[in-house]
């Protein structure tokens, strides 16, 4: 009974905080507390190219989204983010009763707590004209006085104007985002089209928040446009993506560059050294999603074989992912194992039958085109 006294009292002491020699008449329950810490998204580097982890397209309540711009900065770097934009409308400013217009103010407010928490903040703005010809974003503007707010169709030209007068890198957003509501709306349109001569337009939105446009990606690879995805986020990150399910997070793009800067992510974004990334799903040009793919995915030599009853011969191999990245792979050409999901930083195990050199997979969790997926070779 005494020792039964002993341990409920031990119990006792462990299941309560431990309380200060001074008791100021507050019990403090730190423990429910989210943990402070940011993700680490790990992706190798890919041909010496650091990968940077990029939201180009995003709101706060200076325009219509809901959330102050320190907010957004908190988000991304919990995420594991290297650089964000805030590209706020020139022309749609809902919120003016409440709080002062000013496109590039979000950024001024922000700017600060970006820094402490190493964190690059791009200077952005959305142009915002009706469909068609739609929104583009122009990230690395230098100020907001020129732009023009007036949404009359005859002043389309003159408000990207404003963008390419401050050397802006500009990408045409969520092209299919009214393709149901306005006939004609989600095709390659005249304007966009002298924008394209004129060399103004440098990248497409494949990816906006949940929707892969499809059009969109054949056209940034048909015309060398650089292929961007970004969450378009309005409300909180944590409020539409379920980023506390494993492998789950926002879309965005990777962004090859020779270093940790501003200046690299230009240079990359002018390059076209990018890959959209939505959770499970990678979307670009073949060349980039194949470096990536060989940059995280190794295939080991053969470690077993067994025979079977007639004498043929199966090979056991590991194929690991060192990434954060998913891919998943369906065979094509040879005789092995037909399909295998790599989880990110994990291994599986491949058989092939004896006598082959190669295995072809698919990786159906890329996009190469609209209606095609990276081709791999897999050596025996």
């Amino acid at each position: 009974m005494k020792k039964t006294l002993i341990l409920f009292a031990a119990v006792s002491l462990l299941s309560f905080p431990s309380q200060a020699q001074t008791d100021d008449g507050i019990q403090r329950l730190d423990e429910f507390r989210y943990p402070k810490k940011r993700e680490i998204i790990s992706i190798p580097k890919v041909n010496g190219l650091t990968v940077l982890k990029c939201d180009f397209h995003m709101h706060t309540v200076f325009t219509d989204g809901h959330v102050w711009p320190n907010v957004r900065v908190q988000e991304a770097w919990k995420e594991g983010l290297d650089a964000i934009s805030f590209t706020e409308h020139v022309e749609y400013t809902p919120h003016s009763a409440d709080v002062k217009p000013g496109n590039l103010r979000p950024h001024e407010l922000a700017e600060n707590l970006a820094a402490e928490n190493n964190l690059i903040l791009i200077k952005g703005t959305e142009v915002t004209r009706n469909t068609p010809p739609g929104h583009f974003n122009a990230l690395f503007i230098e100020d907001d006085a020129n732009l023009v707010a007036d949404r009359a169709s005859e002043l389309d030209k003159q408000a990207i104007q404003a963008v390419v007068d401050q050397n802006a890198f500009i990408f045409w957003n969520h092209p299919g985002w009214k393709a149901t509501q306005i006939p004609g709306s989600y095709e390659w349109i005249p304007f966009v089209e002298e924008m394209y001569q004129a060399k103004n337009l440098h990248g497409i939105e494949v990816v906006n928040g949940f929707g892969f446009h499809k059009k969109a990606l054949d056209w940034a690879l048909d015309r060398n446009l650089t292929v961007i995805g970004n969450t378009d986020i309005h409300n909180l990150i944590a409020h539409d993506y379920d980023i506390e399910r494993e492998g789950v997070h926002r879309t965005m793009t990777l962004v090859m560059a020779k270093d940790r800067s501003a200046a690299a992510i230009r240079e990359a974004l002018e390059k076209g050294n990018t890959v959209a990334w939505s959770s499970n799903y990678l979307f670009g040009k073949e060349e980039n999603i194949r470096d990536l793919f060989n940059a995280c995915v190794t295939m080991g030599e053969a470690y077993h074989e067994k025979a079977n009853n007639q004498g043929k011969v199966t090979k056991y191999y590991e194929i690991s992912n060192n990434s954060d990245l998913y891919f998943e792979l369906q065979l094509k050409e040879g005789n092995g194992t037909k399909k295998v999901i790599l989880y990110p930083q994990s291994a599986q195990t491949i058989t092939a039958a004896e006598g082959q050199s190669t295995l072809t997979y698919e990786v159906v969790s890329t996009y190469i085109r609209s209606d095609k997926h990276l081709a791999v070779e897999l050596s025996l």
